[in-house]
């Protein structure tokens, strides 16, 4: 009978033991191709996050993005925009960090404008360039968004922000505005 008893276990141990195996080795795959999908998520929501589209009337949303974007620097931000205005000083106001602004000569933001912020705040430099026509928004010199409206005409027509990720153009972007600066 004890034969029997450890004959018996033996069996119990080595079907379950084999069916444990198989749970297991089937909970690794699944656990593995449910990573493959959270990571094929995490880039599509990443894309998303920093590809947007925004179609006319959408001022607050695009307004919101381009601060969110700004206030995202450590260091220091560039911005490209030949259009700008003083609805561009107000948004730098909230940027505790360096702020290089390049505009065109006959940009709409007045000297009296210019003169009045910086006796107040002490974070902008602006530099007159015909160079640029997009507008673009440099975070630390490590990422560059292109925008495809002015700062003060957000959301009133369709545009798109991206986020340039090819290293090259990046690259000769940077070193455009540092042979401007």
């Amino acid at each position: 009978k004890i034969m029997d008893a450890f004959v018996s276990m033996r069996h119990y141990l080595s079907n379950n033991y084999l069916e444990q195996k198989y749970y297991n080795d089937m909970t690794i795959r699944h656990d593995n191709e449910i990573k493959i999908l959270q990571e094929s998520f995490s880039k599509l929501e990443e894309k998303r996050e920093v590809n947007e589209i925004y179609f006319d009337g959408k001022i607050y949303d695009a307004y919101s993005k381009i601060i969110d974007i700004l206030m995202s620097a450590k260091k220091e931000v560039i911005i490209i925009d030949g259009y700008t205005d003083k609805s561009t000083l107000d948004i730098i106001r909230r940027i505790n960090v360096n702020v290089l602004l390049i505009t065109k000569e006959k940009s709409k933001i007045k000297d009296e404008d210019l003169a009045i912020y910086n006796k107040q705040y002490h974070n902008l430099t602006i530099i007159y360039n015909e160079t640029f026509h997009d507008r673009y928004f440099i975070i630390d010199k490590e990422i560059i968004y292109h925008c495809g409206a002015s700062i003060n005409h957000a959301g009133l027509r369709t545009f798109s922000i991206n986020v340039i990720q090819d290293k090259i153009v990046k690259n000769v972007l940077i070193k455009n505005v540092d042979n401007i600066i």
